[in-house]
């Protein structure tokens, strides 16, 4: 994608990855996307804000050529190491190696151990000010937003904060890029709370802090390194990551995940009971099948949500193993204060409780009820799981 200015002589770049599979690794985002966005400041000196993945860049340069010389850029900001936003580095440097990268003390050997890159490289002070002008760069330190070396930087006069991961998203943008043009804005909220469960989540007192420390700057456009850029409302992406945020501390939806995984069909059967007991008290209830869905699409539903019920068999005397990696997916995010409820099935022996009582007392979920039943369940055992879930449901609105 072209640039997009945001003020005058201030830039967007955009660039879009609808190829790679999983992001970081991990995080599937072969349906939805993820943009690269990078940003261009000219003045008496000019900065480029953050770069892209590796594959991408002769994309990003030939877009940023259009409108500078990357020979002729004085200022490299690198707001945060992680090689999706600075795979392009070490070609940058060949091409221009007077350039200035500025960072975070924490970023220096970073950028060392990654691209071999020692010469001008300026380490810049939390609140230090740099001047290309007529126009004035401020930086603040943001560490865990997500990496410790992690900074936000501050266009002063232009009121524009670059912020990094912060208010970031995942998907492919369409080609609008700001909040107040693209049609279907809810996909992008609902891209930024999976962006936010899986990538930032486990950090929530730190976004937090962040917040705290932007409070006092105007900021009329927020602009991200993945996602939307926020022109029309920046608040509300700053009051989405700050209410998901406190949904770190309990304090969250009255919602049911719904957790199950089953063998041959027993557990299952009984999960759809369950769900329509909770259905019955009108209590918003997600359902998930651990063995076919990515851990990616659980998370923010159990980052939104009060209660979780887990329903799955035990499996050679232990839990059935796909809902053991979910639970551990959600005690490595910090998935905590949840009130908890298990049913699930067996053949000659129980054993899957005694491993989520294990798992789940550090995450502090309180389990309120358990039904187990061997082998396929009763008429009867139905009926208890209608009002197991039923009475979870009372307990979750309560």
């Amino acid at each position: 994608m072209i640039a997009t200015s945001l003020r005058d002589n201030v830039y967007a770049i955009t660039v879009n990855d609808r190829t790679t599979d999983l992001f970081e690794g991990l995080w599937p985002i072969s349906q939805e996307g993820v943009s690269y966005n990078s940003y261009l400041i000219q003045d008496e000196k000019t900065a480029l804000i953050d770069l892209t993945k590796e594959f991408k860049t002769d994309e990003l340069f030939d877009n940023v050529g259009m409108i500078k010389s990357l020979k002729e850029i004085d200022y490299l900001v690198v707001n945060h190491m992680e090689p999706d936003h600075t795979g392009a580095m070490k070609a940058l440097n060949r091409l221009n190696p007077d350039i200035t990268i500025l960072c975070t003390p924490k970023a220096r050997p970073m950028i060392e151990n990654y691209y071999g890159i020692t010469e001008n490289v300026r380490e810049v002070s939390d609140g230090e000010e740099i001047s290309l002008g007529k126009k004035t760069l401020k930086f603040f330190h943001t560490p865990f937003v997500h990496w410790p070396e992690t900074m936000m930087t501050y266009l002063v006069e232009e009121k524009i904060l670059f912020s990094c991961d912060g208010f970031g998203g995942y998907g492919a943008l369409t080609g609008a890029i700001f909040d107040d043009q693209i049609r279907d804005l809810d996909f992008y909220i609902k891209e930024s709370l999976r962006y936010y469960t899986n990538i930032v989540a486990k950090f929530t007192k730190p976004v937090l802090n962040a917040i705290e420390k932007l409070a006092d700057y105007p900021i009329e456009i927020i602009a991200p390194s993945h996602g939307l850029i926020w022109r029309g409302n920046p608040g509300k992406i700053v009051e989405l990551y700050q209410k998901w945020s406190e949904y770190g501390k309990g304090d969250n939806e009255k919602g049911v995940t719904l957790l199950y995984g089953t063998m041959y069909g027993n557990t299952e059967t009984m999960m759809n009971h369950v769900a329509r007991g909770l259905g019955s008290e009108g209590v918003p209830v997600d359902i998930f099948d651990v063995a076919r869905t990515h851990m990616s699409y659980i998370l923010p539903s159990l980052w939104v949500n009060r209660g979780v019920i887990i329903g799955a068999p035990t499996y050679e005397g232990s839990l059935y193993p796909a809902m053991s990696l979910a639970l551990e997916e959600a005690s490595i995010k910090r998935v905590l204060n949840k009130k908890a409820a298990y049913f699930g099935s067996f053949g000659w022996s129980g054993g899957a409780l005694r491993q989520i009582q294990k798992m789940v007392e550090p995450l502090k979920w309180e389990i309120l009820d358990t039904l187990e039943f061997p082998g396929g369940p009763t008429d009867k055992e139905l009926e208890k799981a209608f009002e197991f879930g039923a009475a979870f449901g009372r307990s979750i609105k309560a």
